[in-house]
């Protein structure tokens, strides 16, 4: 009888630890973002210096972490901003992604600092 509930045990381990291992977990690490930014004001193309009312966020993610957003975030947009062969889009709501082979992955994003609100980072 110990032997039969000894197995009983070791199975139920084993089967435990083997589903726990197949498993991917649900949040990643937080890792280093590469990129700049450009705090403003008025509209994009058109920005002037931030006021008190009126102060906006650009941000441009660059490398690795712009290759992940824009793996993300399929299917490509058409046409792309460049019209150059090669070159890709990709859009979702106010998150811009592009892939260049002279520059590489480029995400863009914005913030209206004043609301909170996410708003485009860049324009074509």
């Amino acid at each position: 009888m110990k032997k039969i509930i000894g197995l009983i045990l070791a199975a139920s381990t084993l089967f435990s630890a083997l589903y726990a291992a197949g498993k991917e977990t649900a949040v990643s690490e937080s890792k280093p973002l590469k990129g700049s930014y450009s705090i403003y004001a008025g509209a994009l193309g058109e920005e002037a210096a931030p006021t008190k009312n009126d102060r906006k966020i650009a941000i441009e993610i660059t490398g690795r972490p712009a290759k992940e957003m824009f793996e993300s975030m399929y299917p490509d947009y058409q046409p792309t901003c460049s019209g150059e062969k090669g070159d890709r889009d990709r859009r979702k709501g106010n998150v811009y992604c592009s892939f260049n082979q002279g520059v590489g992955y480029r995400c863009f994003l914005g913030i209206d600092l004043r609301t909170g609100k996410s708003i485009a980072g860049a324009s074509c």
